[in-house]
């Protein structure tokens, strides 16, 4: 007998739940730069309860915005869901801050709040709703040089640096 090891996909969608998907659609579109996929734009139009697609990179990853009721209540996604951007993307992004965007406890979103995970660089937000997100930038040494120093910005960070460092040296 012959066993195949399967392997997961890459990431499709994510379901979130809001209150209003319109409303969840426009916040996502002007603080994020999500758009409707517009293939996909059938599941929210045919029937009720379908989710609404939304995506930031042209509809290979998106969000499924599932309208919150009786039968599926509100239950925000606090577990997180990680995307990924260009340096220069990043950095816009942190220089932007503080705007409307808050962090996971409520706070506003300011540059200052960058974590160091010693690969790459992210910032953790939450939409209106509390819905968790993580942005990474893997472009490692660009954003150090040209944010983090530039800016004289003190990333956070979760464990010790040395823990990164005795990792490489081993390898």
């Amino acid at each position: 007998m012959t066993t195949t090891k399967f392997r997961m996909g890459r990431l499709d969608h994510v379901h979130i739940r809001v209150p209003d998907r319109a409303e969840a659609a426009r916040w996502y579109a002007e603080h994020l730069g999500f758009e409707p996929v517009e293939r996909l734009s059938f599941w929210a139009e045919g029937f009720e309860g379908g989710p609404l697609q939304i995506s930031a990179d042209g509809g290979r990853t998106t969000l499924a915005l599932f309208e919150a009721s009786a039968g599926h209540p509100m239950v925000p996604q606090t577990t997180g869901v990680a995307f990924s951007v260009e340096a220069d993307v990043f950095i816009a992004f942190a220089r932007a801050l503080p705007g409307e965007l808050r962090n996971p406890a409520g706070e506003p979103l300011r540059a200052g709040d960058v974590i160091d995970f010693d690969l790459c660089w992210a910032y953790d937000l939450a939409d209106p709703w509390g819905n968790v997100y993580e942005l990474n930038c893997y472009d490692y040494a660009r954003v150090k040089a040209a944010l983090i120093d530039e800016d004289g910005i003190t990333p956070a960070r979760y464990w010790p640096r040395a823990l990164y460092t005795d990792f490489r040296a081993r390898a």
